[in-house]
């Protein structure tokens, strides 16, 4: 208990801390507010803000729509925690190569486009766009959604979706009002390791997006690395703290337990 308690003090709880003391000091360490009224007055922040929040939704909706029915099949396969494996093999590679990868196959030179002027199309600009940029977010997170979504389905018990289908059930309507409710736990936690992890990315917005995304995690880079202005970095590192609790909140598991 002790062990997991110093972890959460020093690796959790002090780094809070010392980030809100600063996100209270101007570039002179003068204790202030006025990072936070100028976060909030700029249109500038407020626009990254919508589009740190947009951009984290998209990739949580492709991620969603492809990862439950990519888990509910590899639930019902033989082998499936191989077939599990190979999903999970490339949140082994670092996220530096993964980028690098989609460059050489996106840019004007790359795979891509030498295959769209072998079939006679011509290269496009398919680097720093935004389609890239959710493309290859939706691709890195994909795994972080299916995992948690696959283990539900796992635990789903089998009589239950037998008797709906002895009942008269559809196979279809069996998923929507027997499985799916069921798997609300495993879908809540996938959305909040996508959401949440996809609302502070800046190094994708770099090398794919080629700045032409702007997310709150750019503004903290630009801050921290670019202006020195660590007050107003750890200003808006606090509130996307903020934003990551409330969405916990709202994805938390609402079912009423019952005292014992």
């Amino acid at each position: 208990m002790v062990p997991y308690v110093l972890w959460i003090v020093l690796f959790v709880i002090l780094p809070l801390l010392l980030m809100l003391i600063q996100s209270l000091q101007d570039i002179h360490q003068q204790w202030t507010l006025a990072n936070y009224a100028n976060f909030f007055r700029s249109g500038t922040y407020l626009k990254m803000t919508f589009n740190s929040i947009f951009y984290a939704f998209l990739v949580t909706v492709i991620t969603l729509s492809i990862s439950y029915p990519m888990a509910y099949g590899l639930s019902r396969v033989k082998n499936s925690q191989f077939w599990l494996l190979l999903v999970i093999l490339p949140t082994w590679v670092n996220l530096l190569l993964k980028a690098y990868a989609f460059i050489g196959l996106l840019s004007q030179t790359g795979t891509v486009n030498q295959f769209l002027g072998f079939i006679g199309i011509g290269p496009q600009q398919l680097l720093f766009t935004d389609t890239s940029f959710i493309l290859v977010a939706s691709y890195i997170e994909l795994p972080f959604m299916i995992l948690p979504i696959f283990n539900s389905l796992v635990e789903v018990n089998p009589s239950l979706p037998n008797a709906a289908r002895d009942l008269g059930a559809t196979p279809w309507q069996t998923l929507r009002r027997v499985i799916f409710p069921l798997t609300l736990g495993g879908v809540r936690a996938g959305v909040q390791a996508v959401f949440i992890p996809t609302l502070s990315l800046f190094m994708l917005t770099r090398l794919i997006g080629g700045n032409r995304v702007i997310t709150l995690g750019t503004a903290i880079e630009e801050h921290f690395l670019i202006t020195q202005n660590w007050g107003m970095g750890s200003t808006i590192g606090i509130i996307l703290v903020v934003a990551m609790g409330i969405t916990m909140y709202v994805t938390r598991d609402r079912k009423k337990r019952g005292k014992r």
